[in-house]
C-alpha cells in the first residue's frame, strides 16, 4: 500500500498532466494561455460580471485584470457595457466568445477524457465517485467555488459537489 505521500506526489503529476493538456488545447483554441481560457469560461457563465469579479475569482491584481479584459476585448471575444450602476462595466462575451468558450470547454473536456480512455468503465465510476468525495469534503466559501470551477463545463457539472460553507470571509 502506498503512503499519503505517495499518492499526493502521484496526484501531482496526475494534476499537471491535467493542466498541461487543459492548457494546450486553450492555446489551440483561442492562441493564448494563462488565465485568458479561464476568463471566457467565467465570463460565460453569467452574462454582466465585473472587473472586480473577474479578478477575484482569477486571483490577479487589478492591473492584471484590466489588461486581460483589453486583450479579450482588443480580440474581439469580449464587450463592455455599463453595469448596474453608472460606476460599474459589465463584461459580456461577444458572439465570438461566445463560440471560443464552447470550443474551450470542448478541449478541455477532450484533454482530460484521452486520460481516462485507458480505465474500464468500472474503474471510471470508481475514480468519479472518489473525485466527487474529495470535492465534497473540501472546506470551501462560495468564492473559493468559483475559483475552483472557473474552467468547470457548467452545462456538465450541473450539482457541483463542492459544499459552500466555509465561514471565512470571500477575498
Amino acid at each position: 500500500m502506498e503512503t499519503e505521500t505517495g499518492i499526493a506526489n502521484l496526484l501531482a503529476a496526475l494534476s499537471l498532466a491535467v493542466m498541461d493538456r487543459i492548457e494546450h488545447g486553450a492555446r489551440e483554441v483561442v492562441g493564448r494561455g494563462g488565465e485568458t481560457p479561464a476568463a471566457l469560461i467565467v465570463l460565460g457563465y453569467g452574462q454582466g460580471m465585473t472587473n472586480d469579479m473577474l479578478r477575484r475569482i482569477l486571483g490577479l491584481s487589478h492591473s492584471g485584470t484590466v489588461r486581460l479584459v483589453d486583450r479579450l476585448v482588443s480580440d474581439q471575444l469580449v464587450e463592455r457595457r455599463p453595469g448596474k450602476d453608472g460606476r460599474e462595466v459589465a463584461l459580456h462575451l461577444t458572439a465570438r466568445g461566445t463560440a471560443s468558450r464552447k470550443e474551450l470547454l470542448a478541449s478541455r473536456i477532450s484533454a482530460v477524457t484521452s486520460l481516462l480512455d485507458v480505465l474500464s468503465p468500472t474503474e471510471t465510476k470508481r475514480l468519479g465517485a472518489l473525485i466527487r468525495e474529495l470535492l465534497a469534503r473540501q472546506d470551501t466559501s462560495e468564492m473559493d467555488r468559483f475559483t475552483i470551477c472557473r474552467m468547470c463545463d457548467d452545462t456538465v457539472c450541473t450539482n457541483c459537489p463542492l459544499p459552500t460553507s466555509k465561514k471565512k470571509r470571500d477575498r
